[in-house]
């Protein structure tokens, strides 16, 4: 690749976003680093569709820095249910506090030391230093990877050192030369790898627009363009299944807090029982009261508690789709008498008017809402 096309690439691209590039999203144009960092956390794995929505609302409720930092966890990860990855909540609730500790509640313009923060890795820093400081900081997302694999005509698979270490020298290379492009290079730059230079349908291939780079794009003149960036054969993502307990005393129901480190980390969840291998005559496993909570309350086990509730009723099984694995969940309803006292700090009656108020993963609280538990639209956002 010849150095007039590194040179003229940042031109190119930022003409092409005058013409083509995406407007009138609600983080757009922002200087405010709170405000880019937050759009920046929340776009990771999440579609643009969904962050419309949700991100005003949780800018809303924690309008600021110091906001964020200063609220309970659990109401941060109320607020981010539904959005999934929910490390990425727990890390913003951290790194707001240690804005707060360590900076005075102002966000370093250094991208070295925005690399430091809790949950902002190199792209994210690059991305905030840009379009807050116009800092000629690199980013390097899956967009860009892909951009820049295709025009260089990278070999070899983007997740591995070598690989990524060539593609962040590029992605160096061809920032703009004056710090006030910044902002609207960064933006172009999402924008292009989002909307034109997609993984399955690029517009290059589609005939209807003319892509600005056509006649440089090394992928593009080999016919190699759906063939790079190299694409890695995923293993089949495993099977599993558990045991849920869905226990109601009254007009409440026991809900569970999941360690930080397990997947739905932090979120108030149904008590389970361990994750096992999908296996068939899961189906047609029965079990009595006994049984049950040995599984999912192995520590609140006891002959009174076992007197003051129903046999389990065995209710909806359900499947819930992660990124790399599936879960079975198999529902037991039980009903208490009364709502007897737990040990465990982790475990918790919720009143059914105030669910709405914790952190619940997305099928729970959709299984939740459709056995009608919450009353007046108490589970409504």
């Amino acid at each position: 690749m010849s150095k007039t096309v590194i040179d003229s690439f940042s031109k190119k691209l930022i003409a092409w976003h005058a013409q083509s590039g995406r407007s009138g999203l609600p983080w757009q144009g922002n200087r405010d680093p709170y405000a880019v960092w937050v759009s920046e956390i929340m776009l990771q794995q999440t579609q643009v569709a969904t962050v419309l929505e949700r991100y005003p609302r949780f800018m809303k409720r924690f309008p600021t820095v110091k906001k964020l930092a200063a609220a309970d966890v659990d109401d941060v990860l109320a607020e981010w249910a539904g959005l999934g990855y929910y490390s990425r909540a727990r890390n913003l609730h951290a790194c707001a506090q240690q804005i707060v500790r360590e900076f005075a509640g102002k966000f370093p313009q250094d991208p070295a030391l925005l690399e430091q923060l809790k949950g902002i890795g190199r792209s994210t820093a690059g991305a905030i230093a840009a379009f807050a400081f116009h800092e000629r900081a690199p980013i390097l997302d899956a967009n860009v990877k892909r951009i820049l694999a295709r025009l260089f005509a990278i070999e070899g698979a983007i997740q591995d050192k070598a690989v990524n270490d060539s593609l962040w020298k590029l992605a160096t290379e061809l920032l703009p030369l004056k710090p006030q492009d910044m902002p609207t290079y960064t933006q172009a730059l999402m924008d292009f790898g989002a909307t034109w230079c997609t993984s399955r349908k690029p517009v290059c291939l589609s005939g209807e627009k003319k892509c600005p780079f056509a006649k440089d794009c090394q992928a593009n003149l080999s016919d190699q363009v759906l063939a790079l960036p190299k694409k890695v054969i995923k293993s089949k993502s495993p099977e599993f299944d558990c045991h849920m307990l869905l226990l109601r005393s009254g007009n409440s129901v026991l809900l569970q807090k999941r360690p930080d480190k397990a997947i739905w980390g932090g979120l108030w969840s149904l008590p389970e029982s361990p994750w096992a291998p999908r296996d068939l005559s899961f189906l047609k496993e029965e079990l009595s009261s006994s049984n049950l909570l040995s599984l999912t309350l192995p520590e609140e086990k006891s002959v009174l508690f076992l007197r003051n509730c129903t046999p389990p009723n065995r209710g909806f099984y359900i499947k819930h789709v992660f990124t790399h694995r599936r879960l079975w969940m198999q529902i037991w309803e039980v009903n208490a008498m009364k709502t007897i006292p737990f040990t465990n700090p982790n475990l918790k009656w919720v009143p059914l008017k105030q669910l709405g108020r914790h952190g619940l993963p997305q099928p729970i609280k959709v299984l939740l809402q459709g056995l009608s538990l919450a009353r007046d639209g108490d589970l409504k956002n």
